[in-house]
């Protein structure tokens, strides 16, 4: 023979006897179950054993037609005796029945290895008095025929004589309803039928929002159950607690929602157990001048109720030549054990263009006492603002009395008063005079002034305050306040040379001051999103052509003077 011969022959040997081999060389994988036969909503611990690794992971998705996984972990050992070592792998599984009868274990793969077939037999769960129970559920209801949109308090107890570990529990469903946690879990000791237990409580706000038969679904508890009569595998710190896994359930709740009564009438329906309604001012007085701001906050405080049912408080009759500015209204929640409290807080900006009186109507609130079964009235009565006149419509320049005293005084008086006090007389004269003296100059500056300023006008100014006004169209009409508030700093440095909104307000007319002022507390109160541009750009159009007309008729800017 040749050596390519002995070469081929060698390989067809070589693969005869591996494929001989193989299905000798196939891990060992064995299932044992912790219990068998066990009770419906128990869990049960199966174990997938190896002496030698598997071919790839298992894969256990088909234990998922008849079992619920609760957990799934791995572990390794190894063991010498007499000098031989044993090593051990395995998969321990926690599984919940899906149903009672004789459930297979399927074979579970382990890449091309897999697992022997294995049965459980699951019986109906024992019908036993509620003493004989060491771990159950107990929930309640404060009505069962609730109105429409009417808090209902759900409260659930966890009774138990046993130690548990790893608790999972559902959450209230029920549909077309909103649901709220109510504080923090209690924790007491109670006596039930002769028995003591541990009991833990939890309650939760349940608002229906349609009216007819309504179920709130069962809740169920999976819970681990640390067996007290088990021994350990060994002694030490690392001892780990043997569980069994159970599953309890509590009843259904039936819920009659009834409509809204006839009484409510064509109010916002607000079912409620107590509502407080309150203002405050920012001016106690109720005093304001002609062209500031007055706060009014309204707050609204409801207790089993949520903040998405709280009506508007502010009224939308405000009288003529009061402009109001709402702010953005402000609810919170707060889950007390208790139930629910709901406020609304609601703020407005008024600004007076004119003196008078104002008067605000009263607010209402109308809601339906769950207590005694009646149509209540929360109620703030009608409050009647006082507008004065404010400091810039003063427009007469101040008169100088103090230095008529000093001019007219005769020569006999100024003898007496110098022989008396002398010193004093001669600084309040020469003060006097120098004040007389001062008031000439500076008239006389800004009535030069005003008769030259049409000359000092340049083509440079006019295209800056052009810019400006293009700028403040732009901001308006966008609805930009804070483009808007740069435009008119701009334009006003150009106009009057003042660089506050305040001071450029005093220059304008009612109209135009008012729009300014009001920018401005939009800009002060952070509330940019709610400012509309479009009342700003047509008082400033108004009172630009205004101002801008008789500019065109004077012909000698020196005409007054010579008249003075």
């Amino acid at each position: 023979m040749t050596r390519s011969y002995l070469r081929a022959l060698h390989t067809i040997i070589f693969i005869t006897l591996t494929c001989i081999t193989a299905p000798l060389l196939a891990a060992e994988i064995s299932v044992s179950i912790d219990r068998n036969p066990v009770n419906l909503n128990e869990s049960v611990q199966l174990t997938f054993s190896a002496t030698e690794e598997p071919d790839a992971a298992p894969d256990f998705s088909p234990l998922e037609n008849d079992f619920e996984i609760l957990s799934q972990s791995q572990q390794q050992s190894t063991s010498i005796v007499n000098w031989s070592k044993t090593k051990t792998i395995q998969w321990i599984l926690t599984v919940m029945p899906k149903r009672a009868g004789t459930l297979m274990i399927p074979a579970i793969r382990f890449g091309r290895d897999s697992s022997e077939y294995s049965t459980l037999i699951v019986n109906k769960a024992p019908i036993q008095p509620n003493n004989a129970e060491n771990l159950f559920l107990q929930v309640s209801v404060n009505t069962k025929t609730p109105y429409v949109q009417e808090q209902v308090l759900y409260t659930l107890k966890l009774y138990r004589k046993v130690q548990i570990s790893q608790a999972q529990l559902t959450e209230p469903a029920l549909e077309n309803a909103v649901i709220e946690k109510l504080g923090e879990d209690s924790n007491y000791r109670a006596q039930y039928q002769g028995e003591s237990y541990v009991v833990t409580e939890r309650r939760y706000a349940i608002f229906p929002q349609q009216s007819g038969k309504m179920t709130i679904a069962p809740l169920e508890l999976t819970a681990g159950i640390v067996l007290a009569n088990s021994n350990p595998r060994f002694n030490g710190f690392f001892n780990r607690q043997r569980t069994r896994t159970k599953r309890v359930s509590s009843q259904a709740i039936e819920l009659d929602v009834q409509s809204k009564p006839l009484e409510a009438g064509k109010y916002p329906w607000l079912p409620a157990k107590q509502v407080l309604l309150q203002e405050k001012w920012s001016n106690d007085a109720l005093q304001v001048k002609v062209g500031e701001p007055i706060t009014r906050t309204i707050t609204l405080q409801v207790i089993g109720a949520t903040s998405a049912a709280l009506p508007q408080l502010s009224n939308t009759h405000i009288p003529a030549n009061l402009k109001s500015y709402p702010d953005q209204p402000t609810r919170q929640d707060q889950a007390l054990v208790d139930g629910m409290v709901a406020l609304r807080e609601e703020k407005i900006a008024f600004i007076p263009s004119q003196v008078g009186h104002y008067t605000l109507p009263a607010i209402e609130v109308h809601w339906w006492d769950t207590q005694t079964q009646k149509m209540q009235i929360a109620r703030i009565a009608e409050r009647t603002l006082i507008a004065i006149a404010g400091d810039n419509t003063v427009t007469q320049p101040p008169r100088q009395t103090s230095t008529q005293p000093v001019i007219t005084a005769s020569p006999k008086t100024i003898d007496k008063t110098a022989i008396t006090n002398q010193p004093a007389n001669n600084i309040w004269f020469w003060l006097s005079l120098f004040f007389a003296g001062a008031w000439l100059i500076t008239l006389v500056y800004f009535l030069t002034r005003k008769a030259k300023k049409p000359k000092q006008v340049t083509a440079k100014s006019i295209e800056k305050s052009s810019a400006a006004i293009k700028k403040l169209k732009q901001a308006c009409l966008t609805n930009k306040p804070i483009l808007a508030k740069d435009a008119l700093l701009q334009w006003g440095r150009e106009q009057f040379n003042v660089s506050n909104l305040t001071q450029i307000a005093k220059q304008c007319d009612t109209n135009l001051q008012n729009e300014i002022l009001a920018l401005n507390i939009v800009l002060y109160s952070n509330k940019s999103s709610i400012w509309q541009g479009h009342s700003l750009w047509e008082a400033f159009k108004t009172f630009k052509a205004i101002n801008t007309t008789p500019k065109k008729t004077t012909t000698d800017p020196l005409d007054p003077l010579y008249k003075i």
